[in-house]
Parts: C-alpha cells; structure tokens; sequence
C-alpha cells in the first residue's frame, strides 16, 4: 500500500545504480524502508542493433534466469559495447535472482566487444529516460496528460498509448508502445472512487520514454508503485520529479536522435546462453505461454517471421501478455549466420498500437504490433496477416497456402514440444535448472533457421545452384508442402537459386 504522503517510494529506481566507469567506486545506496518491498515482477524485451554482415538475434528469458551473451559458473551476463575506433569499453555483467539485478565491472578477461556498434549504440546501452508522465481519464474531455517532465516534450498520442482502448473493463496493465523515435512504458490502474464527478472510477497511467526498450523493465515495479500513488493522492509528482531528475537524458550532441532501427545483440555464433537477459512477470515464462497459447500454430507464424511480414495481433485488454507476443514473434526469425538478413527489412516489434498509428504504418515494410481496436482489421493495406487471438489469418492470397501446416511443421512442433517435456523433466528429476524454457525456445528456431540459410547459402554457392527435394527435407521442410514458402524465402533473401521440386497439384 503507498503511503498518504508526496513522497512515495523512491528506492525502486535507485536499486539499480548504472556504474560509472569514470569513478573509483560508487557511494553505497541507502537502506531500503521496511516498506519497499522487493519487486516481484517486471518485464521488457531486450536487443541491440547488429552490425553491417551480422543478422540480429534477440529473445527474452525468464525472470530468475540469468541468460548472457558469454557463460560463467555463476551465470552472468557480461557485454562489453567497444568505442567507435574498436577499442574495448565498458564491460557490464547482470547477475540475476529474485531481487534487482546490479551491474558490477569486471575485468579485461571476460571483455566480449562489440566493434561494429556505432557511439549511438554505445548510447543507448546508458540507463537514461527522455520523459516521464502522467495520463488521466477525465470524462468530460477523455484521455488526457495531466502531467509531464519535460514540460515542453512534445506527448501527442501518448494518451492513448498508455490507456489502451477498452482499459475501463480491467484493474490494472502494462503496455509497451512507440512514439515517434522513442519507446515507452507505462503502467495503468483502475480505482473506484465514490465520485459523481468521476463517475465512480479513477483511472490513470504513469510511464516513461526512452530511445530504446531495453532498459524499460527496470522501472515497471516503480511504475506501478507511482500510478498507485497517483490514483490515491492526486497531483503529488514529487517522486517523478526525482526520478526524472536521476534518470533524465542527455541527448547525443550530433543528429535528430532518431532510432531507425529496434536494438538488436549481435552475434556469431550458436550459444544457450546468447540472448539478452529478459525480465517478465508472468511465473511460467512469455515463451512457454507463448507456446501453449498458439499450440501448432508457431510453425505459421514462424514463416511470416521469416518472410518479413507485418503482422498484426489483436486482443482486448489486457495487453501487457499481448506485448509480449509481439516480442515472441519476432524472436521466431532469430538468425545468427553472418551476412544473411542484411539486405532485408528489419522485423520491427511495434508493440500496442492504436489508430493514430495509421499514417506510421502505412510506410513500414515489416513490423509486428498489437492492438486492442478492432477497427484494424478493416484496415488491410497496413497489414499482411492479422491474428486474432489464436485465429491466423491473411488477405494475401500468394500467403494463403502458409497458413496450412504440413507434416515438416507438425513433425517440428513435435520435436519442440519433446524437448520442452524433457527440459521440464530434468528440471524436476534431477533439478537441472542450467538452461530454462526461453533457452529451448530461442535456440530451436535459431537453429532451424541456420540450418535452412545455411544449406541456402552453400547451394547458391555451389557451380550447379539446384535446390532439390533432398535439399529441402534437410533442411527440416516439406518439398511439397513448403513450396510456396520457399520461392518466397528465396526471393526475400535474394537467393539466385533454381527450385527443381515437382508440384504434385499442377501438371
């Protein structure tokens, strides 16, 4: 319960001080109250850009696994982002359990520079917040910012991003978003009150923006500390104000600090341990409710993935889970093989979006959002295929024939949903918890699409560019069945391949 007071709690920032390289040591943080407890969820998607040559991979893990770009006995993740001429910089390991992750600085022994990051990317990597605001309900003039830090930053829209359509109907969520060049998180609650004024309801959202989603999840539990705060004692913004202060950006002295791209690790090589640490508030993990929640179905998406589609997700609230879907769905198109995916559009997670999203997603070329509005299925020029909770459908006829699984998908689904029995039965049995459920669901998608780009790249290499019906069973497809899919791979990805697979449905 927050106390009646302006000054609600302010530790649940300060918990995780980011290191600075420049001093000695830091000052120790001060002593939690008795009153702060521990926070028991939070939750963002996490990635960097990757360099020209390196497809990006990305993933979240789960809340008490510590998962890492480079293994250790005591499971850390260390990532060392290299200034612009290559040298190494920083090192940064998050060492993960129930409570806040600190960064600690390690030595040059466990650097794993990045040289290929640009000193935008060494930015981003900073724990910085470009605003802070508050979003009320109001029912006489409807969403609206009742309150911002800075005052002059420029909020439109985010009323409704932070206040998803449909909210009235639920307590409390969290919503991941996208304004213009930035990322927000906000966290929204629901209080009845014995007003007529308010209409026997108080609700409001408090949240922030920042040039990257990956830090984002730190501040979910101070989030939802503050719109508490705000629901009970309205207009006390001390603590958001402090906060704003610590955390307050500052903005790279050259360009418009536009972010082209969502930030995505780099890597080269296969690794359990390779994508970034994710945190989540869910107990049994996003992607192992991801997994039960689309069933076979991953095996569609997975192809939409990978073709680069624009996906869109509705669902009514809330839409926090939903969030998570998006991410999900672009960790199915994870490649770690150098050079493949370079020339083709980025799978942008966009988040929740509403209608005044429009005229944005009229330009991208690949994107996965969701959305609680269903006017948006009506609006098929802004998408390829449309989910409706378990319900994949498209309006492309070319795309049609993928929204059939065949024996491959199935077969592969399997092996997945295998794997997954056993990694739960050692966990149990034998109390194996070195690698969780997120581990086995990154990894299995990441290895079936280097074995397809990797057999891709050695037919295309060889002196008779032929992709036979072996080809194809190797690569874990079905050479009648993924037909379509596969001349729409290659020409995505801009293999000059020639496919010699008899189609048994025409003559």
């Amino acid at each position: 319960m927050v106390k009646q007071s302006d000054r609600a709690p302010l530790l649940d920032w300060e918990e995780i001080p980011p290191p600075d390289p420049n001093q000695a040591a830091p000052p120790p943080p001060a002593p939690p109250r008795e009153d702060d407890a521990p926070p028991e969820k939070s939750s963002q998607p996490v990635g960097r850009r990757s360099p020209p040559g390196t497809a990006a991979v990305t993933g979240w893990s789960h809340g008490t696994t510590t998962t890492a770009i480079t293994c250790s006995p005591t499971k850390s993740l260390t990532a060392v982002i290299a200034s612009e001429d290559g040298s190494p910089g920083r090192p940064r390991t998050v060492l993960c359990g129930h409570g806040w992750d600190r960064p600690h600085t390690l030595g040059t022994d466990r650097h794993v520079p990045f040289p290929g990051l640009s000193v935008r990317d060494q930015w981003e990597e900073k724990d910085q917040i470009v605003a802070v605001f508050v979003v009320t309900f109001d029912t006489r003039s409807g969403n609206m910012v009742e309150w911002c830090l800075p005052h002059d930053i420029n909020l439109d829209g985010v009323e409704f991003k932070s206040m998803a359509s449909g909210s009235h109907r639920i307590t409390s969520d969290f919503i991941y978003f996208r304004k213009g060049s930035y990322f927000g998180l906000a966290c929204f609650a629901n209080m009845p009150v014995e007003s007529e004024l308010e209409r026997g309801a108080r609700m409001k959202s408090v949240g922030i923006l920042s040039p990257s989603y990956t830090l984002l999840y730190r501040y979910m539990h101070f989030l939802e500390n503050q719109v508490r705060h705000q629901l009970q004692c309205p207009g006390q913004y001390s603590p958001l104000e402090a906060f704003y202060e610590d955390k307050k950006a500052v903005l790279p002295p050259m360009g418009n600090g536009l972010v082209t791209a969502c930030p995505t690790w780099s890597v080269t090589s296969i690794n359990r341990c390779m994508h970034p640490e994710m945190k989540i508030t869910h107990p049994a993990g996003c992607m192992s409710q991801f997994i039960q929640f689309f069933g076979e179905q991953i095996m569609v998406l997975w192809k939409f993935a990978l073709l680069r589609k624009r996906l869109l997700i509705f669902s009514p609230p809330p839409v926090g889970v939903v969030c998570y879907r998006v991410y999900c769905c672009c960790c199915l198109a994870n490649v770690s093989l150098p050079g493949i995916g370079v020339s083709v559009p980025e799978l942008r997670p966009f988040f929740y979006i509403n209608v005044a999203d429009i005229t944005a997603l009229e330009t991208e070329m690949s994107y996965v959002a969701c959305t609680t509005e269903k006017i948006f299925e009506e609006k098929k020029e802004l998408y390829d295929v449309y989910i409706d909770n378990q319900n994949v459908k498209t309006h492309r006829s070319h795309l049609q024939p993928l929204l059939r699984l065949n024996a491959a998908d199935k077969e592969k689904y399997r092996k997945l949903t295998e794997q997954r029995q056993m990694l739960l039965y050692n966990q149990e049995v034998d109390g194996d918890c070195t690698s969780t459920e997120e581990d086995l669901f990154i990894l299995f998608f990441m290895e079936l699409n280097n074995r397809i780009f990797q057999t891709l790249s050695e037919v295309a290499g060889s002196i008779d560019p032929t992709l036979t019906a072996e080809h194809v069973r190797a690569m874990g497809l079905d050479p009648q069945g993924d037909r379509s899919f596969l001349i729409d791979l290659l020409e995505v990805y801009g293999f000059d391949i020639t496919l010699v697979i008899d189609n048994l449905c025409c003559p």
